[in-house]
């Protein structure tokens, strides 16, 4: 998948369709998590969860065609933005079978600290971090 360098295969599970037949739309949210949590520990280890406290401030979805059982699905995931304190995440979302577009979509992540309950500045260590995985990102 073009510019993205992390893709995570998904299959879609009975439970993820709806009454018909495809997939709801709630549960593409959860294949944006595990992409998310798929690229966290790509980019920052096992570990990463400690030293990077992070909470989702944003999310949404545009659905472009329907998914159904048995489909599998590629989510491709890239930092998009990065600022002081959040960073945007794009995903793109395709059938494995024939490359069509399922769904774009797109997050906010935040630094947090969860003493203060605020937010905190992600540090250069976060973006050098992903810009080792994925390369230079604008200022």
């Amino acid at each position: 998948m073009d510019g993205f360098r992390l893709v995570v295969p998904v299959t879609v599970r009975f439970r993820d369709c709806d009454a018909l037949g495809h997939v709801n739309n709630a549960v593409y949210f959860t294949y944006l998590e595990e992409a998310r949590f798929r690229w966290f520990r790509e980019v920052f280890g096992e570990t990463g969860f400690q030293k990077h406290s992070i909470i989702l401030a944003e999310a949404k979805c545009s659905f472009r065609a329907a998914a159904t059982h048995g489909e599998i699905l590629d989510v491709g995931i890239r930092v998009e933005k990065i600022g002081r304190a959040s960073f945007g995440h794009r995903y793109r979302i395709e059938a494995v079978k024939d490359r069509r577009l399922i769904a774009e979509a797109e997050s906010v992540g935040v630094g947090f600290d969860y003493a203060t309950q605020a937010s905190r500045e992600l540090g250069p260590d976060f973006r050098q971090a992903i810009e080792v995985h994925q390369g230079t990102l604008p200022a």
